[in-house]
């Protein structure tokens, strides 16, 4: 007969073997690569002794190719609960020093548990991707693991944050996990994302491409916006998420956490009057603005290294979450084009699906023209960004800084599709073009029988704009709420977000919209 003792001698045995993963020789592997293990990981990401492990002895069940004789506690991944500034969320980590993180059906069963959880619940997931792909040796149970993972990440999207942190490999069907998600968060030089590897694109199409180039950090952060958030290293990584956590509600039933606020409600700040040139076509930085009107001029930039004509990330008024959307004039004099467009809408979706109030703030000459953004489906794209500010039922509060022009004017959460509260600054241009471009439209004829052209033209500039492009005619119309000095930007933005703190807006009731995809 087996003794207690012995029972608890057992259990400590198999504790020992499943912390262990892959073995020492792994481990060590994986530190060479400039990575940490999967239960460090987890570990650095949560709160100290927080984490409860789930599923901690799950094997495989797989016979063929030897795998009967390769079993392991755990199968690649550990998953379980904890909490992140005190507050509950569910984790997976793959773990690459077992079977090199790849995937199978007992792997899949154990992060569908889990997410399953976080729906009960109403907790955020984190997903830490360090994975080879599907588990050959497993075939269509690998496949079907994927399946019903996404599966669940659609039906959490919307309900529960999910956040993926890509920290190894992640390719094939492996990737479309973290495409669901809503944040993606990946480590420089040790993290790649592809469909398809190097070997391949190379046997195909004749590139020849490495991996960090085809689906490394900077890759993915610069040119295809897959990704949105990087670290240098995976502690950075981890941290990064620790504080992007802070800013969310843990469900779509919940309003994000306030926090104490220390910075002044009724600050001004007077060098905001003098940030905007007198010139409307030299630039200026608005991430100025900003940081001037948050909270202890602290901003959580997301997607700070792509469509940079196009700001957004988090930030709080007087202790409040907000998200913040910005057009930015240092770059393309911050036009809308395709990729900003995106990057916009989708955010955007993301605040109203949270309950996140979003401030926006408007300083836009157009859509970007072009062939390649015409060919490249402009019209669509940039129809995205206006569907989701329309859709969006969260208050909303917008600032015009400089200029307001066109159909961009409309999509930049104007009053016309719900903003809530809209201001203008007192040199704001709000019109359907440029003063430039309307005189040669409009006074076509005269420029031609005028003596001196160049004289009338420059007349008749000064004239529109004096007359068309200000604030004030929209102010007339009751399209513009209030025109402010710029030093009071964070105390009327707090005002307004104060006043809307309770607003109840809905929408039609229907299965979904047919957003232009």
């Amino acid at each position: 007969m087996i003794t207690n003792k012995e029972t608890f001698e057992i259990l400590g045995k198999n504790n020992r073997e499943a912390e262990a993963g892959g073995g020492e020789a792994r481990i060590e592997a994986q530190h060479q690569a400039g990575k940490l293990t999967a239960r460090e990981r987890i570990d650095l990401l949560l709160d100290p002794n927080t984490f409860v492990e789930i599923d901690r002895f799950v094997t495989h069940r797989c016979n063929d190719f030897g795998m009967d004789k390769k079993k392991i506690s755990g199968d690649g991944v550990v998953t379980g609960y904890g909490k992140i500034e005190g507050r509950t969320v569910f984790v997976f980590s793959q773990d690459f020093t077992v079977f090199g993180g790849s995937l199978g059906e007992a792997f899949a069963k154990k992060v569908c548990k889990i997410m399953d959880l976080a729906m009960k619940t109403g907790a955020p997931v984190i997903g830490l991707n360090d994975s080879g792909g599907a588990r050959i040796q497993e075939g269509i149970q690998s496949l079907a693991g994927y399946a019903d993972i996404f599966q669940r990440n659609v039906m959490a999207s919307g309900v529960i944050p999910q956040i993926s942190a890509i920290m190894g490999p992640c390719a094939g069907g492996a990737v479309y996990s973290p495409a669901l998600t809503d944040f993606i968060l990946m480590v420089e030089n040790t993290a790649h994302m592809f469909i398809t590897g190097p070997e391949v694109i190379k046997t195909v199409t004749h590139e020849a491409v490495t991996k960090e180039e085809l689906g490394g950090a900077m890759a993915h952060n610069t040119k295809s916006g897959v990704s949105l958030l990087r670290a240098a290293s995976d502690e950075a990584a981890l941290m990064k998420i620790r504080e992007l956590l802070q800013f969310l509600p843990a469900n779509n039933a919940e309003d994000p956490p306030l926090f104490p606020a220390k910075d002044d409600p009724n600050r001004e700040d007077e060098s905001l009057d003098r940030l905007i040139p007198d010139e409307p076509n030299k630039p200026y930085d608005i991430k100025t603005i900003i940081q001037s009107a948050v909270d202890d001029g602290y901003f959580f930039e997301v997607g700070p290294d792509y469509a940079k004509n196009m700001v957004i990330g988090f930030a709080r008024f007087n202790g409040r979450t907000v998200g913040i959307v910005a057009n930015q004039p240092m770059v393309l004099a911050g036009c809308l084009d395709i990729k900003a467009s995106l990057k916009g809408a989708r955010f955007v979706r993301f605040c109203d699906a949270f309950n996140i109030p979003i401030v926006t703030l408007v300083d836009v000459p157009g859509f970007l023209p072009g062939t390649d953004q015409e060919f490249g489906g402009i019209i669509m794209h940039g129809a995205k960004l206006l569907y989701a500010f329309c859709e969006a039922t969260v208050p909303k509060v917008t600032v015009i800084t400089r200029k307001g022009y066109g159909g961009a004017y409309d999509v930049m959460s104007s009053k016309h599709i719900r903003g809530d509260i809209n201001f203008a600054y007192p040199f704001a241009e709000i019109a359907v073009m440029g003063a430039d471009g309307a005189v040669n439209i409009v006074f076509r004829n005269e420029l031609k029988k005028a003596k001196d052209p160049v004289a009338e033209r420059a007349r008749l500039v000064e004239e529109y704009r004096r007359t068309f492009a200000t604030p004030y005619k929209a102010a007339e119309l009751g399209y513009v709420d209030e025109i402010i000095e710029p030093r009071a930007t964070r105390v009327k933005i707090i005002q307004a977000l104060e006043m809307l703190k309770d607003k109840v807006d809905s929408n039609p009731k229907k299965k979904h919209g047919n957003i232009p995809l």
